[in-house]
């Protein structure tokens, strides 16, 4: 049986979902992310969305100078306070699409491996959202996958808007189907241009990094 439910997806799988990090063929680009990131983030107060199981939590609390770190499960907020190993980190149960209100508590927003998993029609609600929530002028960091044949779940389909959805298998057997995007630098600039400014994309081979702007 498939199922479509992210979130419970995540939940059900959240003890194996950094197992991903340790493919040989990632780990160049691994290394250079954990330099790169905590450098962009060094001295901000961070937002980090969809914190999972604290993996790059604890990589940018190392430079921040505060982090609070939220995910829509219980169980991935509870696996990363437990690898939690700086002061300066707080955790919170939060959805993506239903942060409180928090102008001018934070100057930098993070999500990695979140904007794959937005639908495109629900982009551009999500980008307002942001603005509304945190304010002009904060930084937004995201990081995501590139599709590398070989290396990525092979895409199983994609739907009349242009989402592609792979399907992932636990340990258990039960499968889910799970909205999985890999956009082209065009077709983010595109999306972002009304709602960010400034907008700069690295990419390596398996991953790629943005930074911009909150209008």
């Amino acid at each position: 049986m498939k199922h479509e439910t992210l979130a419970q997806y995540y939940a059900l799988n959240a003890g194996a979902i950094e197992s991903v990090y340790d493919k040989p063929e990632r780990q160049a680009d691994l290394a250079a992310l954990r330099t790169k990131l905590p450098e962009l983030l060094r001295g901000h107060k961070v937002l980090e969305i969809a914190c999972g199981t604290g993996y790059w939590t604890r990589l940018i609390a190392a430079t921040a100078a505060s982090v609070h770190a939220t995910d829509v499960n219980d169980e991935a907020v509870a696996l990363a306070r437990a690898h939690a190993t700086a002061g300066n980190v707080t955790f919170a149960k939060a959805d993506a699409f239903d942060l409180p209100a928090c102008a001018g508590e934070y100057t930098a927003v993070f999500a990695g491996f979140w904007w794959s998993h937005v639908k495109r029609e629900e982009q551009e609600r999500f980008l307002a959202q942001l603005r509304a929530k945190l304010g002009k002028d904060v930084l937004l960091v995201l990081l995501d996958n590139c599709y590398v044949d070989g290396s990525s779940t092979a895409i199983a389909r994609t739907d009349a808007e242009g989402n592609t959805y792979q399907i992932r298998t636990l340990a258990s057997g039960e499968r889910f189907e799970i909205v999985k995007n890999f956009p082209a630098d065009s077709y983010l600039r595109k999306k972002l241009a009304t709602a960010v400014r400034e907008i700069r994309i690295e990419r390596l081979p398996y991953y790629w990094l943005l930074t911009c702007r909150l209008k």
